[in-house]
């Protein structure tokens, strides 16, 4: 049952944004999942239960990375890992520190999200094709992201392997595709300095993308990131075009990611305000922007944010989990803001956790790449 509320309610947050879904997210998590952590069971029967409140906690952690509310979603993240470490749930534990490396990289900070990008493939050494291309991709971005182009274009190569692999085998609903791969290389370019690569790569991106298996949010985001660059490198007619698009769905969709998107067209079009279609535009985005988002208290909160990521605390990976570099840097966990007090009955010292002994990593299932 936790299992299929969690997958409704990442459809609600792929179509309508973390803004919506959230609050009803950790409402299911506090209400109705804590208490079955509580309640005398078998070994079997919690440590199933811990691996799917941990795939929770990761998703609530990506919906308020979404919201903006990046403290709260590094709380979340770790107690997904504590919670995926006394479960044995390598699947959800590589996702949820993939996912912390996405957030680091997103904010501009390469070298944690290099860190948690190497942990998150070091704990999946013998990973199927299409889970070896969801990481190595991320890989990609974090070392672009830290200026390391070698490594960066290194990791697109093994992604780019890993994917032909997959891509010859059966296809399984969800995961990695090649439209991920080609949105991977635009971010990958981005971060070094090509502009124009990214756009290309972007793009094909959207020739690419498949209905079935990309949400609704993520293409409103890169739309946004195309027209974006389109401006930067001087095309302010395609800019205004897919920036148009930005704003056909924006009023239905809660996401602080798209609003920072909207905000920065809004005040992109601002010196090309003579020109009729970026003055068009410009009057569209002023009646759907909402007054409370203003720029200075967002680019205010941004470098908040940014300074908040610095490690509080220090986790190591278990010794048989296959990572080489050492420790890995991650907040405090504490308690959960969202119901106030922490988990009972879990209690990690590391990633690994003592009531329940790691084990080495099986064959990866079908997954939904986010």
């Amino acid at each position: 049952m936790i299992k299929a509320m969690t997958e409704r309610l990442s459809e609600l947050d792929d179509e309508f944004g973390g803004r919506h879904a959230r609050p009803m997210a950790a409402a299911f998590l506090v209400n109705t999942v804590a208490p079955y952590l509580r309640a005398p069971a078998s070994d079997d029967v919690r440590k199933n239960m811990m691996g799917a409140a941990s795939f929770l906690c990761y998703l609530i952690g990506w919906m308020a990375v979404d919201e903006g509310l990046h403290r709260l979603a590094q709380n979340y993240y770790v107690k997904g890992l504590e919670l995926a470490g006394a479960s044995d749930d390598h699947f959800t534990y590589c996702h949820i520190l993939r996912g912390m490396s996405v957030q680091a990289a997103d904010l501009g900070n390469g070298s944690p999200a290099v860190r948690l990008a190497d942990a998150a493939a070091a704990a999946a050494p013998s990973a199927a094709p299409r889970m070896r291309a969801f990481l190595a991709g991320q890989q990609a971005h974090a070392y672009a992201v830290r200026g390391d182009r070698r490594a960066a274009y290194q990791f697109l190569r093994e992604t780019d392997s890993a994917i032909e692999k997959a891509e010859s085998q059966a296809r399984t609903f969800g995961g990695y595709s090649p439209a991920t791969l080609a949105y991977h290389e635009a971010q990958v370019r981005n971060a070094l300095g090509d502009t124009p690569g990214s756009i290309d790569s972007l793009q094909r991106h959207f020739h690419l993308r498949s209905s079935s298996n990309d949400s609704r949010r993520s293409g409103i985001r890169f739309t946004s990131m195309l027209a974006e660059r389109q401006l930067k490198v001087g095309h302010l007619e395609a800019a205004c075009a897919n920036w148009s698009k930005v704003l056909d769905d924006y009023p239905t969709i809660k996401s602080g990611q798209v609003d920072q998107h909207v905000l920065t067209m809004f005040h992109s079009l601002r010196p090309y305000l003579k020109n009729p279609a970026a003055r068009e535009l410009y009057e569209r985005a002023r009646i759907v922007t909402p007054d409370s988002l203003a720029v200075s208290s967002l680019r205010r909160q941004r470098l908040r944010v940014i300074r908040l990521l610095p490690a509080s605390l220090t986790y190591r990976q278990p010794a048989n989990s296959g990572h080489s570099g050492g420790a890995v840097a991650l907040p405090r966990p504490g308690a959960l803001p969202d119901e106030g007090r922490p988990y009972p009955g879990v209690h990690c010292s590391a990633l690994t956790c003592t009531d329940a002994p790691r084990a080495d990593l099986g064959p990866m299932g079908a997954y939904k790449a986010r």
